[in-house]
């Protein structure tokens, strides 16, 4: 599959498509004339790196885990924990952020809010 076939398979730009492949998410082979040729299973994957940055993951969170969570023998259980640890990992730091809110506010009723 090239490049533009890709792209236009997972809505995504063939820049997008190139970034991916710099940062080392997606592979493709080289034809002889130089053009990119995909397997059609990084459909599936490009779609995933999509939805996973669109849930909070970052690029290098996500690359990360492609190599596992591709080669798990149960993938969804795979995906189920890594959402179940990024969903954790947001809840702590929701809780690191309520507690900060709250000495923030505190602070702002002192006279000399930057004292200890």
């Amino acid at each position: 599959m090239r490049i533009g076939e890709l792209a236009q398979a997972c809505a995504v730009s063939r820049d997008t498509l190139r970034f991916y492949e710099q940062r080392g998410l997606i592979a493709a082979t080289r034809s002889a004339n130089g053009y990119r040729d995909y397997p059609a299973d990084v459909v599936q994957l490009v779609l995933y790196i999509k939805t996973a940055q669109r849930l909070g993951f970052t690029l290098g969170e996500i690359g990360a885990s492609v190599a596992a969570l591709w080669n798990a023998p149960d993938p969804d259980c795979a995906v189920t924990q890594l959402l179940q640890d990024k969903l954790n990992l947001i809840e702590t730091r929701m809780t690191e952020l309520d507690a900060l809110r709250h000495e923030l506010k505190q602070r702002l009723g002192q006279r000399c809010p930057l004292n200890p």
